[in-house]
């Protein structure tokens, strides 16, 4: 343990409600001020996760929605990192869901109109525990960038989406990964909304070669902070959990 004073999280960094490039937010941003709704027992309790609750392919977006003997298309990755409370210390056997785009930029959701072909093979979808040091790790393939209704030549930057969950399952945390080096994280009103680099910078994967498999797959790193002042940011709840 540490008596080290809690850090609060510096809310200038957070992108604000309505963001002027960002046309969604024209319509969805609050109109009156935010009320704080207190947690209750239903909210800090149950239900809890374990190693039973998952299969044997959750964390294998390449092989789980794959039919016998096939593997989605694209290139493949490994993503890993840890997650972590304000103080840096890591938090064991929490779940963390992912969800992404498949190699050509597309989702297999029904209102996905993209014109890039859906993957067979690819569900997009997939889940993992910390184990007792924080770690995470799952393989996928990299998703492709994609275009979007925001008004003009908008793309997304290829971006794979984060829901931790705390001990109950309404402490719910959702962010989004992008990939270093890629230019559309410049050009993407979303992410641009962020006001700080440093934030932004936060949400970024960077590559990692001692992970890297030779002849068969890269790999990313993401650590995730739960809250304080180098939490990451969370687009569900800015204060963190």
């Amino acid at each position: 343990m540490t008596d080290a004073p809690f850090k609060p999280r510096d809310l200038s960094w957070h992108p604000p409600a309505f963001y002027q490039g960002y046309r969604s937010t024209h319509l969805r941003a609050p109109q009156q001020p935010l009320l704080q709704i207190p947690q209750t027992v239903t909210e800090l309790t149950g239900p809890v996760f374990g190693q039973g609750d998952l299969g044997p392919l959750d964390d294998d977006l390449i092989t789980n929605y794959a039919a016998t003997g096939q593997t989605a298309q694209g290139s493949r990755i490994i993503v890993h990192g840890t997650l972590r409370d304000e103080d840096g210390r890591p938090v064991p056997g929490k779940l963390i869901e992912v969800w992404q785009a498949n190699a050509g930029g597309r989702y297999r959701h029904v209102n996905d109109g993209y014109l890039a072909p859906l993957d067979d093979n690819f569900g997009g979808c997939g889940r993992c525990l910390t184990d007792t040091e924080g770690r995470y790790s799952f393989r996928t393939i990299l998703p492709g960038p994609y275009p979007w209704p925001n008004g003009g030549n908008d793309w997304r930057p290829a971006h794979i989406h984060f829901s931790v969950f705390g001990d109950g399952f309404a402490q719910r945390l959702i962010t989004q990964m992008y990939f270093e080096g890629d230019p559309h994280i410049a050009l993407c009103p979303i992410v641009q909304s962020i006001p700080s680099d440093d934030a932004i910078d936060r949400l970024v994967a960077r590559l990692d070669m001692k992970r890297t498999k030779p002849m068969d797959i890269r790999a990313y790193r993401f650590d995730i902070v739960l809250r304080g002042r180098d939490a990451t940011v969370f687009e569900n709840q800015l204060e963190g959990t």
